[in-house]
């Protein structure tokens, strides 16, 4: 129906695409497990594929001679020389396609230990993990360890491909096998991220589903295999289209992050950003943190690409919606401050507990100052203490005072202001935060907020001569609104 609106209405047809939901996924699992293979597969089988392209893939595919006369699908995905030539994925590869339901967005993440961060980096803005098994190696390591982080990073959904059907005959007891290991072992999983609980939403378990493939083969990627008739499940590729995603989106809990103050002319005074979470409409209370100011929302402006032209508005926005907002009080806000609904309550702290992916060669080093970035707010951390590292291999929990690379553990962050905490497993938008070596200017780990952090504060001894002092001011300056010292806790 698409390609015939092309070639009859563009315009339609545009449109059309411009509504489409976009689902990102990541494929993930150990070496040469198939993961390339299995996207190019998939954009050849949807007819994704440009013709210069493919001829391009047939004669490299000649060339490397890894798939005797066949086209070598990796080839349309591993760009590096490197990766061609050693048959794996080091850097994550974006790759774009739609089909008449939805766009994607696919990252291909390297499955070797060594490249985690590039996996981590794929994984932070995807919806749904594809995680591949090698149907004649079972779960291994890296299955675990990608489970563990998808999980960690909050993905939804987890689709289990096992991979390589047509060399273990297409047996239904291999899979049957696969898929009560996978869940055995997801089930302990699960278990082990119980401090991620701590936070006010909990940790959210993801949905697993199992599909039986060959990507070489093309069986259940596109078209349904007739080669495992006992499979009743949906091809890969109906399974991503029909997926329910619009529910993963937080539309309770109001959070926009104010990117810059928009002042085109004096009449004109709104706060511009990408609402993260929730929805928002004209009148509506609405508080700034970590100020506490309050005021009431006056307008909701689009965007507008047209320079002169009229405000176009709208009574009511919700996420991911790019917007400006007018407030009725001239109140003092700025790029990095947190616009919330004054019903819904956040807390506040100087204080945070995070779990940490470190990704820099040189280690984290405790004391040191670092600056953080979370949505648009940019500040000063000094990590003060690492509770535990985990073993995303054994998912022990092991006592460290440093992060190396690649290594996941659960710190203590001190702030040199307070910021309103979400946890992570709540709002991913302002849940997460990347931490930059001031000096480097390096992106040195990723991190995800658990909860504000407690923190021991000792109370302060004041002399006799203060506690007078501040007696004498109460009574005779009431007007001050000086507090009553003695009551301080």
């Amino acid at each position: 129906m698409s390609k015939n609106l092309i070639s009859t209405n563009i315009e339609k047809y545009l449109k059309e695409h411009e509504n489409k939901e976009l689902l990102r996924f990541i494929t993930c699992g150990s070496v040469d497990d198939g993961k390339s293979t299995l996207i190019g597969r998939l954009l050849y089988d949807s007819k994704t594929v440009l013709e210069d392209q493919l001829s391009a893939v047939k004669r490299e595919s000649r060339k490397y001679g890894t798939t005797n006369e066949e086209i070598d699908f990796a080839l349309l995905i591993d760009g590096l020389q490197s990766e061609r030539e050693q048959g794996i994925t080091i850097d994550v590869a974006y790759r774009f396609f739609a089909t008449d339901r939805r766009k994607y967005i696919i990252a291909d993440t390297p499955g070797h230990e060594q490249y985690t961060r590039n996996m981590v980096t794929g994984a932070s803005t995807a919806n749904l993990a594809v995680i591949l098994i090698d149907a004649r190696k079972g779960v291994l390591t890296q299955t675990r360890r990608h489970s563990y982080i998808v999980s960690l990073l909050g993905i939804r959904h987890i689709v289990v491909a096992i991979n390589k059907m047509d060399i273990v005959g297409y047996s239904e007891d291999v899979y049957k096998s696969i898929k009560e290991e996978y869940l055995k072992m997801f089930e302990k999983l699960s278990e082990s991220l119980q401090y991620a609980q701590n936070g006010k939403s909990g940790y959210h378990k993801p949905t697993v589903d199992f599909i039986p493939i060959s990507a070489l083969k093309g069986d259940n990627v596109v078209q349904k295999s007739t080669n495992m008739q006992w499979y009743e499940g949906k091809p890969l590729l109906e399974y991503l289209d029909t997926i329910e995603i619009s529910k993963d989106i937080n539309l309770s809990d109001f959070r926009f992050p104010v990117q810059y103050v928009n002042r085109p002319n004096l009449d004109f005074r709104g706060f511009t950003g990408t609402i993260t979470s929730g929805r928002i409409r004209v009148g509506e209370e609405i508080t700034v943190l970590p100020s506490g100011k309050k005021s009431r929302i006056k307008e909701i402006v689009l965007p507008s690409l047209e320079s002169g032209s009229e405000l176009v508005t709208t009574p009511e926005a919700f996420a991911p919606m790019a917007v400006t907002l007018t407030l009725e009080d001239e109140i003092d806000i700025s790029r990095g401050d947190l616009i919330v609904h004054s019903n819904n309550s956040l807390t506040t702290s100087d204080s945070i507990e995070a779990m940490i992916v470190w990704m820099d060669e040189k280690a984290l080093e405790l004391g040191r100052e670092y600056e953080i970035k979370r949505a648009t707010t940019s500040l000063n951390a000094i990590f003060e203490e690492i509770a535990f590292k985990k073993d995303v291999n054994s998912w022990e929990e092991i006592k460290t005072d440093t992060l190396e690379l690649n290594e996941i553990g659960k710190c203590r962050l001190l702030l040199t202001r307070p910021i309103a905490c979400d946890p992570y497993s709540k709002i991913k938008g302002t849940g997460s935060f990347i931490v930059i070596d001031k000096i480097t200017n390096h992106t040195v780990a990723a991190g995800m907020i658990l909860d504000a952090a407690k923190r021991e504060r000792k109370k302060r001894v004041y002399t006799e001569a203060e506690i007078e002092l501040n007696r004498y001011i109460r009574k005779h300056f009431p007007e001050w609104g000086c507090a009553n010292i003695e009551e301080i806790k």
